[in-house]
């Protein structure tokens, strides 16, 4: 059983009988002595796709979903459908941009570590890696001389994903993003 200090983006649980991936969580402190904690969750439901958010208070506890976490490949694109293939048993499948609405942010050719969400046969959605390494499309050009703890700048990806990345980062180079967060972590070496 996983608490509600236990919860963070991109886990699934069970709510009201169904899998729910944990989109983003928000902690509010109590305005008097001996309240609780409220915590504010958008949850998306993973058969439905519809968004939810609901409010917990810290002593409710949740079960993991049941699914099973099955590595696949990105094979291509194509009319808003991304088509995937099963590692293990070569079964491909197809998976509509809508229902990507965060991961296509992250999604290129040769990106490894995906896997795919099943539940009784049935695909749930697709587990990013933490952090994909992705090259810079469009930004500003970069200063020299500039620290790396300096400013930041937006910066598009090869994906179409913007993120800000310091100053001394220029077009072309390819850079680490954090899946869960969107957040620059450094060059990819």
């Amino acid at each position: 059983m996983l608490s509600v200090s236990d919860l963070k983006k991109g886990l699934v649980i069970d709510y009201d009988g169904a899998p729910c991936s944990i989109q983003s969580v928000k902690s509010t402190s109590p305005s008097a002595r001996g309240g609780n904690t409220i915590t504010h969750v958008r949850l998306r439901n993973l058969r439905t796709r519809q968004k939810i958010d609901v409010s917990f208070r810290g002593s409710e506890s949740f079960a993991e979903s049941d699914f099973e976490k099955r590595p696949c490949q990105l094979l291509y694109t194509e009319k808003g459908n991304y088509h995937f293939m099963d590692a293990e048993n070569y079964e491909q499948f197809a998976i509509h941009e809508d229902d990507l609405e965060w991961e296509k942010g992250f999604l290129v050719d040769e990106i490894e570590g995906v896997r795919a969400l099943r539940s009784d046969e049935e695909l749930l959605g697709i587990e990013l890696p933490n952090s994909v390494a992705l090259k810079i499309t469009d930004t500003t050009p970069a200063i020299k001389g500039a620290s790396v703890n300096a400013r930041t700048k937006p910066a598009t990806l090869e994906t179409g994903f913007t993120v800000r990345v310091p100053e001394h980062i220029g077009d072309g180079e390819t850079i680490n993003v954090d899946t869960r967060t969107g957040e620059f972590l450094g060059r990819a070496t």
